[in-house]
């Protein structure tokens, strides 16, 4: 089990929350659990209702769409956070790869969290947008 400070500095490499303060970080680690999946676990199914996300914090996890590989996952990635945000469906399915430890964070959770620290919602909206801005990069040049 991770330590609060192991905690803290593993959500502050997280993209999702890299410009939040010591102060909105230690709320953030309050509001997640920490699990253990075994090696080849699914973890989300795609098209899937989802409810929360993941953060890897130690191990490897697969992403497929439509049956094709598109990604390897590990330390530090998210997963399931716009399902999270929105209640959507899951846009791939990612399996555990190898045993992972993960963060996990529920959609119950994160709406609590956004009404206890406001600023919240606007970083992670950065960040988002700021991702959003990478991918139609990568596909569109």
């Amino acid at each position: 089990m991770m330590n609060r400070r192991g905690r803290l500095d593993q959500l502050a490499n997280i993209s999702l929350f890299r410009s939040c303060s010591q102060r909105e970080l230690a709320k953030v680690a309050r509001a997640v659990d920490e699990v253990g999946v075994g090696a080849g676990r699914v973890l989300v199914e795609q098209d899937a209702a989802g409810h929360e996300c993941f953060i890897i914090v130690e191990g490897e996890a697969s992403v497929t769409r439509d049956g094709n590989h598109i990604a390897t996952l590990g330390p530090g990635d998210t997963i399931g956070e716009l399902a999270m945000l929105d209640g959507g469906a899951r846009s791939a399915t990612v399996t555990a790869v190898s045993d992972l430890d993960l963060l996990v964070l529920g959609q119950r959770e994160f709406s609590a969290l956004l009404i206890e620290v406001p600023t919240l919602s606007h970083k992670v909206l950065v960040s988002l947008a700021q991702r959003v801005r990478e991918l139609d990069e990568r596909v569109y040049g």
